[in-house]
């Protein structure tokens, strides 16, 4: 049996079979990618295109059920400290309905989707807007609404609708969201 052996590499022979040396670099290489390979990979959120219909879908999937709409953007400041605010709230209500729609356009999806996966909403659904007429989706959600950020809607099991421009508070979220009684 004739064994060929690159210069750079040393090799044992046990028997007839040649087995190349690892180093312990190599060997904790090796390691490290097998658990990482094992290891399901998250998932990234799906987003939807948010369209002329859109909300009224959002809406009607939850007739019945109390839920919270929440706009946002990646350039609202305000909007990241909302975001953070209910994540808590997400994870401390994981029954807690909540459906976010960036109002940024979709070829910054991979921004939003960067952003979601930070805050790590759990369920939440998300879409971002995907018509370049803004002001013809903001006037489908709401006519009174300017396009001001961030902008939340809390839908009652009773159809009633609280529309809030501006920063929430832990607090009153927390509390519209025990009088739904929407932990499961």
């Amino acid at each position: 049996m004739q064994l060929i052996v690159h210069p750079c590499q040393s090799v044992f022979i046990r028997g007839s079979i040649a087995f190349p040396k690892m180093r312990l670099p190599g060997v904790l290489m090796a390691l490290c990618l097998a658990v990482l390979l094992s290891v399901p990979a998250q998932a990234a959120q799906e987003i939807k295109p948010f369209v002329r219909g859109s909300y009224q879908q959002i809406v009607a999937a939850r007739q019945g059920k109390p839920f919270i709409v929440n706009f946002w953007s990646l350039t609202c400041s305000y909007c990241m400290v909302e975001l953070a605010m209910l994540k808590k709230l997400i994870k401390k209500y994981p029954g807690l309905d909540l459906v976010l729609v960036s109002t940024d356009t979709p070829e910054e999806e991979k921004a939003v989707s960067a952003t979601l996966a930070k805050f790590s909403l759990g369920k939440a659904e998300a879409w971002v807007f995907a018509d370049s007429y803004t002001e013809r989706l903001r006037f489908e959600v709401d006519k009174k609404w300017q396009g001001e950020l961030p902008r939340t809607y809390f839908f009652s099991p009773k159809k009633e609708v609280t529309a809030i421009s501006g920063k929430l508070e832990y607090k009153e979220v927390e509390q519209w969201v025990k009088e739904q009684d929407a932990i499961q």
